[in-house]
């Protein structure tokens, strides 16, 4: 029987150090989780408690920089408009305005045309001459901007340049070649602005 009881009070005895341990290191555990995770002051955010004095200033300090930011929001908005602004009416003056150059480009063929008109003399040839010199003025007026004439007789047909008004059966020229202009097509760059008018040669 004194065995059995020396035993049980030695169980006993690890039962409650085992207790004990455990106890210490939940403690332990407990203590280090509250120094990991207890309160965290924020950048700029007081402690509470705070010295009042030293939350008047950090209040003043976060109204101006507050001040500051709302004055530059509203510059940079009065900056934005008034590029809108800007830009909206270079846009409409462009388009007002876009075909400026080429008016003041055509004006001295138009001076010529006044002149031509208002010569004296009978000469049937010296007129012609005139009217051919302005009219090369005026061609070189329109190449300047890009527009060119579209080549058409002798060409073989071109749906996207020249536009078929007649035919040709005779049998003189090659199927499906232009034979004759009835009016000049024009392109504008690579743009075709008017096609040519024209007869177009059919086999027989």
């Amino acid at each position: 029987m004194l065995v059995k009881d020396e035993k049980k009070e030695k169980d006993v005895q690890e039962i409650s150090d085992e207790g004990k341990e455990q106890s210490v290191m939940e403690k332990n555990l407990t203590t280090s989780a509250v120094e990991d995770n207890g309160p965290q002051e924020a950048e700029g955010v007081p402690a509470e408690g705070s010295d009042p004095a030293e939350l008047q200033r950090l209040l003043a300090e976060q109204t101006t920089r507050a001040q500051d930011y709302y004055d530059r929001l509203l510059r940079l908005q009065a900056d934005f408009e008034n590029f809108r602004r800007r830009t909206r009416q270079e846009k409409d003056d462009y388009y007002k305005y876009a075909s400026e150059q080429l008016v003041v480009a055509l004006l001295p063929v138009l001076d010529n045309f006044g002149l031509a008109l208002a010569a004296e003399g009978d000469s049937i040839e010296g007129f012609k001459a005139g009217v051919e010199m302005i009219y090369k003025q005026l061609l070189d007026v329109l190449a300047t901007e890009g527009v060119t004439p579209i080549q058409a007789v002798g060409e073989p047909f071109d749906p996207t340049r020249h536009e078929a008004v007649a035919q040709d059966d005779s049998g003189e020229h090659p199927a499906n070649t232009v034979v004759e202009e009835f009016r000049r097509g024009y392109s504008l760059r690579e743009k075709v602005i008017r096609p040519s008018m024209v007869k177009v040669a059919v086999a027989l």
